[in-house]
């Protein structure tokens, strides 16, 4: 067995054999493992590095070969002839540009799509039908030659609109996509109000104790501008002008809508007087 002392300055293997049969050979190889360890680390380091560095010498020692110069079937070698440095390149010739091709101008009879307006409103000719057989449909209206071959500028354009109208719609409707409002909005009802508010008991129709309503009608034109004030059923003692007055002093509307564009709307309300 190992004294104090020595086990203080043994190693691992001394330790694991104290007392075993060293000759046997596993205590040699547990005594050669970390040279043949370090070895093998030290081997294999090595070729790794050769096969990293070998292709990148192979490539520099490629760039830097010489190209040898071709040579002829007899052996010589081709060369370039030098350059004669006063012999220069003649200077490149201006190529003047191809004129435009010159135009044709052929008959054309101006077409405007046609759009739906009073008659008052029409100042458009209809071009005659046996005008158009050797005519085109152009924008404008063009004096030509039948002929495609002959050559030269028109003689006179009469040019039409630059756009189309849209068709005019005199129509009064009851119902439309988007009714007429006042600027505060409420339909119909807040109208009524607005009317009720703005009347006044006349004093002929206080006197006699009239009472009642008075049904009128009237229109708000595309500009939200009341028009056509009517009375459908009055009451009179000057109720009738009363509920007239009313309805005019409305304020401007936001016009209403029927397929995109501002229409004329017509309404029917009553106007209710009561003493209290």
């Amino acid at each position: 067995m190992m004294t104090n002392t020595q086990l203080a300055t043994a190693s691992l293997d001394d330790i694991v054999f104290d007392g075993r049969n060293r000759h046997y050979g596993a205590y040699q190889l547990r005594a050669l493992y970390q040279r043949h360890v370090t070895r093998a680390l030290v081997i294999a380091t090595a070729i790794f590095a050769l096969l990293l560095v070998f292709p990148l010498a192979a490539q520099w020692l490629k760039d830097r070969t010489p190209v040898a110069a071709p040579k002829l079937d007899d052996g010589h070698v081709l060369m370039a002839p030098p350059l004669d440095p006063k012999v220069l390149p003649p200077p490149p010739v201006e190529t003047q540009p191809a004129p435009p091709p010159a135009r044709t101008v052929l008959p054309s009879i101006r077409f405007t799509p046609p759009v739906v307006a009073p008659d008052p409103q029409v100042t458009e000719e209809v071009p005659d039908q046996t005008a158009l057989q050797n005519a085109r449909i152009s924008t404008v209206t063009v004096e030509g030659k039948d002929d495609p071959g002959v050559l030269e500028e028109p003689l006179e354009a009469v040019e039409g609109p630059k756009t189309v109208g849209d068709a005019v719609d005199t129509k009064v409707y009851v119902s439309v996509e988007q009714m007429p409002e006042l600027p505060g909005g409420g339909g119909q009802a807040a109208i009524v109000a607005a009317i009720q508010k703005s009347a006044r008991y006349p004093g002929p129709a206080l006197s006699n104790g009239i009472e009642g309503k008075v049904y009128a009608s009237f229109t708000v034109n595309p500009k939200g501008e009341v028009t056509d004030v009517k009375i459908v059923r009055g009451l009179g003692y000057g109720l009738d002008e009363e509920a007239m007055r009313a309805i005019k002093a409305l304020p401007k509307f936001i016009p209403g809508r029927q397929n995109g564009r501002e229409v004329s709307v017509s309404f029917t309300v009553p106007v209710t007087f009561k003493i209290q």
